[in-house]
């Protein structure tokens, strides 16, 4: 299988600067992820895991090593050193993230936000109503709230529509920073399902959970930040 991800050395730390300290995130990072493949991230709270994948998805900006990415768009770029023009289109057209947490502009309804993620990677708007409802549908969002603003949401309701949002583009990349946390059984049953699918269909993924049990046949490596080493 070909690389669509190689990290070599990767590095992060923050200065608090009014303390005169250095905060390490992660250190010494190295791995390789192939395309179609799975790696689970684990290790203990603090230990640099959604570190990682804020640098690969250039949230932060790594302080030091190489994240060499084989896109479609520019071919292999290192996404520690690529423009912010390049890392923008990289977002709408190839890379996935979903965290816990539901970020989006305001005014802006549930239906109209797994819409928009569909038109970013270039389709028309009739075939992104029909994914978008197709997706809110599958993680059994209430019709009801497919018009309103997700800020009146619950919890649960708007990780379900974080994780429809990302996954509605099929991305090559997905990045996923323990997005079940706060899920139900059935709701974790419903994002599974979905993993599978785009696996089968050729996305690579990265992903921390806190129950990677629960995606046995998903997952195909487990990275342990401890020890810096895989496990199958």
């Amino acid at each position: 299988m070909k690389e669509i991800i190689k990290i070599e050395n990767l590095s992060k730390f923050f200065e608090l600067h009014n303390l005169g300290k250095y905060i390490k995130a992660c250190q010494n990072i190295s791995f390789t992820l192939h395309e179609g493949e799975f790696i689970g991230i684990t290790g203990k709270s603090g230990s640099g895991k959604s570190t990682i994948l804020k640098c690969i998805y250039r949230t932060y900006l790594p302080k030091g090593g190489c994240i060499w990415y084989r896109s479609k768009l520019y071919g292999v770029i290192n996404l520690a050193k690529a423009s912010d023009r390049q890392i923008i289109h990289l977002r709408k057209k190839e890379i996935g993230y979903v965290s816990q947490f539901l970020n989006v502009m305001p005014r802006t309804t549930a239906r109209e936000i797994v819409q928009k993620a569909v038109l970013d990677i270039g389709y028309d708007i009739d075939y992104a109503k029909e994914e978008a409802e197709n997706m809110l549908s599958h993680f059994e969002l209430d019709q009801e709230l497919w018009d309103t603003y997700p800020n009146t949401f619950s919890g649960g309701e708007k990780l379900r529509l974080n994780i429809a949002s990302a996954m509605v583009k099929k991305p090559r990349l997905l990045l996923l920073d323990e997005p079940t946390a706060s899920l139900d059984n059935e709701s974790k049953k419903l994002v599974k399902v979905l993993l599978e699918k785009l696996k089968a269909k050729g996305t690579s993924m990265i992903g921390i959970f806190h129950d990677l049990e629960f995606m046995e046949g998903v997952c195909d490596r487990e990275f342990n930040m401890k020890t810096g080493n895989f496990t199958v």
